[in-house]
């Protein structure tokens, strides 16, 4: 799925309008009733409940009044609050404003927080159509009241388009933003919709077309979509290892063990054929009690421990013969391995470089622009931040626009890891990943990542597509860890393990700070 800024969704909105002829008062209309279908289906009966419409004085506002008729032709009582003077309504907002005055929904306009609560009480469920995806500066004064009011009102909470306070592009937060049960975006999702922190005042997501033409929706000029990659090509019933990929790990160093031991195997458990590990001589043995079906290429290690320079032409003759190479994980910040990594991006097969090798290239960036095969890097935002030079705050600030400059800067795809992590092409595009969760912030859970990338790619996909099902699975086996095992990994019973004697011989004897954390059959902490 296509997603948009805030102006390509607007110019859509014209374009729908002059060109295919399709009325502004059509796609409000349409717009509020699809909110109103959700706030039927998904948020308990209408007839003979309260709710009460919130709305500003831009189109998002009379998207709030069409919801607001519905309800009331649907049986439930409505109440509007504005904020502002309906004679400030334009275009179709107003015509929607005058058609709702003949009806029996009482409209209040409000000039001051006093008593703010008590109206809000009144309504079993909330709708905020106050901003929308127009809002540019932070909110203050009464707007900040209202959502402040909403958002301790405790009421469940259906937001238009996007939750009020949250910026459309970048999903950052303005000051505050309305914390909602569901929202109902139209059209295309916002990027803003996915991106956190704004994700998380969102609820549940619904996108609702509102009748645009399928021309607008697909246009080859909206760069950013939603991670939905692929499926892997099928797996032949006759393959062998070589049939299925051999992939270079160079990583490890003394000290770091776990970092070329996850790298490697997560390309075997990925589906990969063949697994090379080309890591410190003396940490290879410790390495193989874990990982005993990769195949070890022991190397010539510095005084620290870590790979050698005088390495780099055996390595350069081993990558020729892969189908893909990774570098960096666990290398360490020794200057000699520093120096090495940077000179085997002198291979010319497909490279993913991670960890330490990142800090390696970050020294000198015209190494990966003069690279002709293809280019993955997979920076945290601190990583980043070296790479490209932005700021860490500029980034996070900004994160589709980070990538988007980083991949088309250092001719790599880039992924920016994080909560729902993006994936930048060297050509423009973005995909947003909506899987995975808090429990992979945690170390070697990035190596297991590169591996996971390699063996997508040596299974057949091209490698825009490997990248994006790498990151899609790998986040997928996060969120399937964490249903199992919540994603701090201690599930019930491990909790209830360390707990007391008698706290253990009775579950409902928990204290309730604790069984708040439970949720489901299975318990999970």
């Amino acid at each position: 799925m296509k997603i948009s800024t805030v102006a390509q969704m607007r110019e859509m909105d014209a374009t729908a309008i002059d060109r295919f002829g399709i009325a502004e008062d059509l796609l409000m209309e349409n717009a509020g009733h699809a909110a109103f279908a959700v706030l039927a289906t998904r948020m308990g009966p209408v007839f003979g409940r309260s709710f009460v419409v919130v709305c500003g004085l831009g189109n998002n506002g009379g998207d709030g009044l069409v919801v607001a008729r519905h309800i009331h032709s649907h049986g439930g009582q409505v109440e509007v609050l504005l904020l502002g003077d309906p004679e400030r309504f334009k275009g179709a907002a107003r015509r929607q404003m005058a058609m709702l005055e003949r009806l029996p929904v009482p409209v209040q306009r409000l000039s001051g927080a006093e008593g703010l609560a008590e109206r809000l009480a009144a309504g079993e469920v909330l709708v905020d159509a106050l901003f929308g995806t127009g809002l540019s500066r932070e909110v203050d004064g009464l707007h900040q009241a209202v959502i402040d009011a909403i958002n301790a009102s405790g009421r469940p909470v259906l937001s238009l388009d996007i939750p009020s306070g949250v910026q459309g592009d970048t999903g950052q937060i303005l000051g505050c933003a309305v914390q909602a049960s569901h929202t109902v975006t139209f059209g295309l999702p916002k990027a803003g919709n996915l991106l956190y922190p704004g994700f998380a005042c969102g609820g549940q997501l619904h996108v609702a077309h509102i009748g645009m033409p399928r021309a607008l929706l697909e246009n080859a000029t909206l760069q950013l979509a939603v991670n939905l990659p692929p499926p892997l090509p099928s797996r032949s019933a006759t393959g062998h290892k070589g049939s299925f990929g051999q992939a270079l790990f160079i990583a490890g160093a003394a000290g770091y063990l776990g970092a070329p031991c996850f790298a490697a195997l997560s390309f075997l458990k990925a589906g990969g054929g063949y697994s090379r590990l080309a890591a410190p001589a003396g940490i290879t043995p410790f390495i193989a009690m874990k990982g005993s079906e990769i195949v070890f290429l022991p190397q010539g290690e510095t005084a620290g421990g870590s790979l050698a320079l005088a390495n780099r032409e055996a390595l350069l003759a081993t990558a020729a013969g892969q189908d893909f190479v990774v570098l960096g994980p666990g290398l360490s910040l020794d200057e000699e391995t520093q120096q090495l990594a940077r000179e085997l991006t002198a291979t010319q097969r497909p490279l993913l470089i991670d960890g330490d090798g990142l800090t390696a290239v970050s020294a000198r960036p015209e190494l990966l622009q003069q690279r002709r095969a293809p280019t993955v890097l997979t920076p945290h935002p601190g990583e980043m931040a070296r790479l490209t030079g932005l700021s860490i705050g500029a980034i996070e600030s900004d994160r589709v626009a980070a990538v988007r400059r980083g991949a088309r800067d250092l001719n790599a795809i880039v992924v920016l890891k994080g909560a729902h992590s993006l994936i930048g092409c060297p050509d423009g595009r973005v995909f947003i990943n909506l899987s995975g969760n808090s429990g992979l912030a945690s170390a070697g859970s990035g190596d297991v990542l590169t591996g996971t990338i390699a063996a997508a790619f040596c299974l057949g996909l091209p490698l825009p597509e490997a990248v994006c099902k790498g990151v899609l699975l790998h986040g997928l086996a996060g969120d399937l860890a964490a249903a199992s095992r919540g994603e701090d990994g201690m599930t019930a019973q491990d909790l209830l393990d360390h707990l007391p004697p008698a706290l253990r011989a009775e579950r409902a004897g928990l204290p309730p700070h604790l069984a708040r954390r439970y949720a489901g059959p299975e318990l999970i902490f």
